[in-house]
């Protein structure tokens, strides 16, 4: 089922977590280091939109923690309903698409309320202060709309905090698969 993001408000500090990466095991803090800025994303294994887009992220990922810019990706999927989405299969699709960021599981879902997340992809951007400058979709491209996959949003806000520049405020909320909350 298709969903739209809950765009938190900007400015908002992020909220501190510490998660697993399910390819080192080593804990991951959020403000384990002072850095340029952090992007999170709440991704999955399996939505026909992270699948849409995983090859290019991967790209943006890479040419944004070289302009030191901290990437962390994040599962919050109950793997109990959605087994695809385990820490296990999770690693070996990091592995596949080559992450060279961490790949963290959110089995309480906790994070992903505490960052109000609600589909995947759903993208996050903090500054130097972990103060939110961008949230949203990737681009203007989702599965069948025929338009390529360029990382354009995510990649001007990339641009804007690394060259001191104001994120522009015009941002849309992303569309893609629903967060599988655990059932109560």
């Amino acid at each position: 089922m298709a969903a739209n993001s809950t765009m938190m408000p900007l400015g908002t500090e992020a909220p501190a977590f510490e998660l697993t990466d399910v390819v080192s095991g080593t804990l991951v803090r959020f403000h384990d280091q002072p850095v340029v800025a952090t992007l999170v994303a709440f991704i999955c294994n399996h939505c026909p939109y992270v699948v849409h887009i995983i090859q290019e992220f991967v790209a943006v990922a890479a040419e944004a923690q070289k302009r030191g810019i901290r990437v962390l990706a994040i599962s919050s999927n109950d793997v109990t309903s959605y087994p695809q989405d385990s820490p296990e299969n999770m690693k070996e699709f990091a592995a596949v698409h080559r992450f060279t960021f961490p790949y963290l599981f959110d089995e309480t879902q906790q994070v992903a309320k505490a960052y109000q997340a609600a589909c995947t992809p759903d993208l996050y951007l903090f500054d130097a202060d972990n103060r939110c400058v961008y949230r949203g979709r990737f681009d203007a491209s989702t599965p069948g709309n025929g338009r390529p996959v360029t990382g354009e949003d995510i990649r001007d806000a990339i641009d804007s905090i690394v060259n001191g520049q104001p994120v522009s405020t015009e941002q849309f909320p992303s569309i893609g698969c629903s967060i599988k909350w655990r059932l109560p």
